[in-house]
């Protein structure tokens, strides 16, 4: 019998489009042979240094990932996944935008302690916070955004979904990105998107 495929996947809570690709993701591991290590990958850190985007210098950019690490720091690695649904569902889906009350409806949800909200303005969980994420740059490159994933070391950005797909269908989107993937070339497949994030 054939090992299951190890999957690395790094998302940040705040990522509609991480969010969309992370469903995808809980279908393959339904209708393929995979298991996945979920990751974090802070889009605050990426846009330390470019202006233009929207999570540059913003400190409320780092308050979902630090409260995840920090879950995940004090409470088991489990928790990551654990509160990035319990989040990602209030603010993708749900359509919450006040940051605190998603923390703290998430952190009630799954049972863990309301002190760690406090993590939210805590520096000491961003040294781990930026190691996961150059982790993510080291397999899929320097320009890139989220979410990432990697299989058996190789990482890509994306894919990027509206609305994802179930079912097998989703296996053979699976199947098809990782036959790009494995190929050393292969670098970008893209097309203009003129849809925002259907979360059905």
């Amino acid at each position: 019998m054939a090992e299951k495929q190890h999957v690395d996947f790094w998302f940040d809570p705040l990522c509609p489009w991480a969010w969309m690709t992370s469903r995808w993701m809980e279908e393959v591991e339904r209708v393929r042979d995979v298991e996945v290590d979920w990751k974090i990958i802070s889009l605050g850190i990426l846009n330390e240094d470019n202006p233009d985007n929207h999570h540059h210098g913003r400190q409320d950019s780092m308050w979902l990932v630090r409260v995840v690490e920090a879950a995940a720091q004090q409470h088991g690695d489990e928790y990551r996944k654990k509160l990035y649904d319990a989040m990602g569902t209030r603010r993708h889906p749900g359509g919450m935008e006040d940051l605190e009350q998603i923390i703290t409806e998430s952190l009630a949800e799954v049972g863990l302690p309301a002190e760690l909200a406090s993590a939210k303005d805590s520096t000491d969980y961003d040294a781990a916070l930026r190691a996961s994420t150059d982790e993510a740059r080291a397999v899929a490159g320097k320009d890139i955004g989220t979410p990432v994933i990697a299989v058996n070391g190789t990482g890509f950005f994306g894919p990027v979904f509206t609305p994802a797909p179930k079912g097998e269908e989703a296996g053979k989107v699976w199947d098809g990105a990782l036959a790009l993937a494995s190929y050393p070339g292969f670098y970008e497949l893209k097309r203009g998107r003129e849809k925002g994030p259907d979360f059905s």
